[in-house]
């Protein structure tokens, strides 16, 4: 047998560690010895689903899944369309906001290019760029949120695009209107600007910015949104993207049609605009991150607590270890360092009684190791 070619890989892939998702609950409980594993590392809405898009999900004919559904979710960037009161010609939808992230680097980016983000925030942004070939300038957060004038700094001729997750995942920052509108004007059309409000729907605040209401003054603008947080639709992957006409038309030439199945279609314009839906969450987000930020604080740990539905809290010992010592007792976090906080922790809330146990998981733990 011949070798494996692996001179056949780009260098810019060689020097990449591939990203290993973490084992099926069934086999993590089994190997930790555990019959409950509550997952607080990824964002996952404990609520689900609204109940129309559960209703949606049910009604789904076996015998439709023989069929191709939408190309292009034409039903779906409809229903978007109408709640953002914009044309359907200006939302392209994806298979998660992954997917998305490498439309829109593949539609302007080549090589020699770069994007611009911050260094702790959302990876993914990094990582479609470097698999890409190209460039990531990651500038230093001010004051745990994204520092504009630094963004603009690393700008030079062949910056095609900038990210801002706004809030940021994962430390809840966010820029209000003021700050955004001057950053678009400081950019100018230089750059696409892309803002990621995944976890928009989460924040409560009247100085937060609605970007999409901005299309209409600046066209290098490109704002994200998805399914899969405050919907309760992760499971689903399914995400979308609001643009100026021509952007939408450029990003359409990258486009993986076919790439969103009918359930999630079905089941995304069912959860679309249910305000019931999002009032529970933020109901729900709101007393666990007013519960956990005082038990955090009365354990003697730094917390970090801003806008979206996680909370960060640092630790007297390694990430990694606090992971392997939590899942033994059915909690799963996120652990930090990949984000570039060491010691740290990202945990997804839940229900109070969730987080009472996690918090006494964590006091155990504590205690046992320092």
């Amino acid at each position: 047998m011949n070798p494996y070619p692996a001179m056949l890989v780009p260098p810019a892939i060689r020097t990449i560690d591939p990203y290993m998702p973490s084992k099926p609950d069934r086999h993590l409980m089994a190997a930790y010895g555990i019959d409950t594993l509550y997952r607080l590392n990824n964002n996952e809405n404990p609520l689900g689903p609204p109940p129309g898009a559960a209703a949606a999900i049910s009604g789904l004919r076996p015998e439709r899944m023989a069929i191709y559904p939408s190309g292009d979710a034409y039903d779906l960037r409809g229903h978007i369309a109408k709640f953002l009161d914009v044309s359907p010609d200006q939302v392209v939808c994806g298979n998660g906001a992954n997917e998305i992230i490498q439309f829109v680097i593949s539609a302007y980016c080549g090589p020699g290019d770069n994007i611009v983000t911050g260094d702790k925030t959302f990876a993914v942004y990094e990582w479609v760029a470097e698999f890409s070939g190209v460039e990531a300038r990651l500038t230093p957060m001010k004051d745990h949120g994204f520092d504009p004038d630094a963004m603009l700094a690393f700008m030079d001729g062949r910056t095609k695009i900038l990210f801002v997750c706004n809030p940021n995942n994962p430390t809840g920052t966010y820029w209000n209107g003021q700050t955004l509108e001057a950053f678009l004007r400081a950019v100018d059309g230089r750059a696409m600007v892309v803002v990621d409000e995944a976890y928009c729907e989460f924040v409560d605040r009247p100085d937060f910015p609605d970007a999409a209401t901005l299309l209409d003054r600046y066209p290098n603008l490109l704002v994200f949104r998805t399914f899969s947080k405050v919907y309760g639709l992760a499971g689903l992957r399914i995400g979308y993207l609001v643009g100026h006409r021509d952007a939408v038309y450029d990003v359409c030439r990258t486009r993986i049609v076919y790439s969103i199945n009918a359930a999630a279609q079905a089941a995304a314009m069912a959860a679309l605009g249910d305000t019931d839906h999002i009032h529970r969450t933020r109901e729900m987000v709101a007393d666990a991150k007013c519960y956990l930020t005082g038990a955090l604080k009365g354990l003697g740990l730094p917390v970090i607590a801003g806008e979206g539905n996680y909370v960060i809290g640092g630790l007297p010992f390694n990430d990694q270890l606090a992971y392997r010592r939590l899942i033994r007792r059915g909690y799963m976090v996120r652990t930090m360092t990949s984000f570039r906080f060491p010691n740290h922790i990202r945990i997804t809330l839940r229900r109070r009684p969730v987080m009472e146990g996690f918090v006494a998981a964590l006091a155990a733990v504590l205690e046992k190791i320092t």
